[in-house]
């Protein structure tokens, strides 16, 4: 058997050709990439693959029985990316495609939500068995800038009350591994989030105990909160769209307990405190 993964040098990438060597199931790994020199140190075969040519695809293809789709960056471009992937996935005779869509992409207010229903779609439509693994939130989203947190001792944000149910970026690309690995996943799709589940407060409350120092969450309108986040120097436009998914956090689109990413990867997903750890 020999699986593919696209955007192999992204960090999620990165993590799921790893993880898949780690099984030793004696598949072969490719590494679909836009610069093969990048995935050097990733020790698998390495082809050129870019969404953007669609002339180019199923040639990169060929040979691929399952096929990891892990979605584009390009926000607005995103649909007709993975329609290329696609559709050369059908030329090529890829006998599977795992993709990683948006947790409740069908409810969620996100921003992000359109493009990987209109995705889903499309996978179902294609005639190619599939998998979809609905990706939460990843902890690490909240990493960035966490020292100068813990010295101002001040969380900003706009998410209120809201639930978040996050799991680390290796939570998931265990989960992806095992889809790809094991029988028995085709036509399902997954709600993928994590075992502990707590608001920005509690956030604050955690990172506290982990840093030794106090911290606390400070709620703000959203559009004050996308003017601290423009003040620490985040372009405009990323401000917003941050802003954005604090909205959709106090809306409950982060919320999930179904417990579905621990029973696909057979333990328990990491805690907050972990990764806070890691991350100071």
């Amino acid at each position: 058997m020999t699986i593919g993964i696209t955007g192999a040098t992204g960090q999620l990438g990165h993590l799921v050709v790893q993880k898949l060597k780690e099984r030793n199931t004696g598949a072969t790994i490719v590494a679909l990439v836009r610069d093969p020199k990048k995935a050097a140190d990733l020790g698998v075969e390495a082809r050129v693959f870019d969404y953007n040519q669609p002339e180019t695809l199923a040639e990169s293809l060929k040979g691929i029985d399952k096929l990891l789709l892990i979605s584009g960056s390009e926000i607005g471009k995103r649909v007709e990316q993975h329609a290329n992937v696609i559709e050369a996935a059908k030329e090529a005779g890829v006998q599977l495609i795992a993709y990683t869509s948006l947790l409740h992409t069908d409810t969620s207010s996100l921003v992000l939500a359109g493009e990987h229903l209109e995705t889903e779609k499309l996978l179902k439509t294609s005639g190619i068995p599939y998998v979809i693994l609905r990706h939460g939130w990843y902890t690490e989203n909240y990493v960035g800038g966490l020292s100068d947190v813990v010295a101002h001792g001040t969380l900003y944000g706009s998410a209120g009350e809201g639930k978040i149910s996050s799991a680390s970026r290796a939570d998931f690309a265990d989960a992806d591994v095992a889809v790809l690995v094991t029988e028995g996943h085709e036509g399902k799709t997954y709600e993928l989030a994590g075992d502990e589940t707590y608001t920005l407060a509690d956030f604050a409350k955690t990172l506290s105990e982990v840093a030794g120092k106090e911290v606390k969450y400070q709620n703000l309108p959203v559009d004050d909160y996308a003017k601290v986040l423009v003040s620490v120097g985040l372009p405009e436009g990323i401000a917003q769209f941050l802003a954005g998914t604090h909205v959709g956090t106090e809306k409950g689109d982060l919320f999930d307990d179904s417990k579905e990413l621990s029973k696909l990867i057979g333990r328990p997903t990491t805690p907050l405190a972990t990764v806070l750890k890691a991350a100071l």
